[in-house]
């Protein structure tokens, strides 16, 4: 994620941010251009982006539920932004409490659409793509204690995020009953977009062989693999192998995992070259040093190894700081040779898969 500058008065901005805290002026990001840029009323009720003042604009319909800063496309075929077309299911609105929370779940996934975006990965919804297309559910749970809760998850590109996960104590207890690490709904996001994306980028992409050679058999039985991961938890030495204890349970979920962290790592790296941080990790100046600056987009970094080589630095030092205020770590995962490969082949299949060709080859 990259800083932003108010046109208008050159104040810094945050990727949220709906209004200039100095000079009030009204906000919206321009996805075709990746940018944050202060508005001007035009006529009829659309707006002027002073990032680009060539056209009158308007902003995605959710942002009437302040719920979505940025714009939708000029020439679209409805009110919605790129992100936001995406929505199958939001909850009733007219419950504040669903409002309050759906408007945090939408903070997240306009987090990972800047990411898929930056990339340029395949976006279909359902009605460019009924079979593949990607859509997003929000529910929440049922009224009566004995319904069923929402189970957030990934099923043939239909993404659903239980609303509770909006609640932070909820989650918070979610997270240790299930002993995770890390549970955030940017990091749902993230993993339950690796699952569409395995079957749009592996399966349909021409990578399934490559990805099972790393990943494992992705047709052992699925359920079967994760009552047995809740009954047994994970082999002893998972951490050689895996990302996170989960990703032990099958293929599907090594992979999610895997992307999802490749997502965590390529977006925080984009934050600390923003910033203009740099680290140099030495208690003595004759010893050797461990030192990075990232001098490179990591969004477009040439191999896996760049990534690596400036990430551990960095969250070794980050880690450190959140123990110096009693925090947990930021980032509590360890990085075996053999996570490093795996994330080599997300790295891969994001900038150079097959599936380039055959989406090229299907344009034709």
């Amino acid at each position: 994620m990259r800083l932003f500058k108010c046109q208008a008065c050159g104040n810094l901005l945050y990727f949220e941010n709906r209004a200039c805290a100095k000079c009030g002026h009204r906000l919206a990001y321009l996805p075709h251009l990746g940018t944050l840029s202060a508005m001007e009323p035009a006529a009829d009720g659309a707006w002027m982006a002073l990032a680009k003042p060539d056209q009158p604009r308007r902003f995605c319909a959710n942002a009437a539920y302040d719920a979505c800063n940025w714009l939708a496309p000029a020439n679209g075929p409805g009110p919605m932004c790129l992100a936001c077309r995406h929505n199958s299911i939001v909850p009733d609105l007219t419950q504040p409490a669903n409002l309050a929370a759906w408007q945090q779940i939408e903070i997240a996934k306009h987090r990972l659409f800047y990411s898929l975006l930056r990339w340029n990965l395949p976006l279909k919804t359902p009605s460019e793509d009924p079979e593949h297309g990607l859509s997003f559910e929000f529910l929440a749970d049922p009224a009566s204690p004995a319904g069923a809760k929402i189970v957030t998850g990934h099923d043939s590109g239909k993404i659903t995020i239980a609303l509770a996960e909006a609640n932070d104590a909820e989650r918070e207890q979610r997270r240790q009953a299930m002993g995770e690490p890390y549970r955030t709904l940017l990091g749902h996001f993230r993993h339950e977009v690796a699952h569409y994306y395995w079957d749009v980028l592996v399966r349909d992409g021409g990578e399934l062989d490559a990805c099972r050679a790393l990943f494992g058999n992705d047709t052992a039985d699925y359920a079967q693999a994760l009552q047995r991961h809740y009954a047994d938890g994970a082999p002893a030495d998972w951490q050689e192998h895996f990302v996170s204890s989960y990703a032990a349970s099958h293929p599907w979920e090594d992979f999610a995992e895997t992307w999802a962290h490749y997502l965590h790592i390529v977006d925080t790296l984009e934050m600390v070259a923003a910033s203009g941080m740099s680290v140099r990790l030495s208690l003595d100046e004759a010893a050797s040093r461990q030192q990075a600056r990232v001098d490179f987009d990591p969004y477009a970094a040439r191999d896996i190894r760049q990534i690596i080589d400036t990430w551990l630095p960095f969250v070794f030092a980050i880690n450190s700081v959140c123990r110096a205020m009693g925090q947990a770590d930021l980032y509590p995962f360890v990085l075996a040779p053999a996570v490093i490969e795996k994330l080599g082949f997300i790295h891969r299949l994001i900038h150079g898969g097959k599936w380039k060709t055959v989406e090229a080859a299907g344009q034709q």
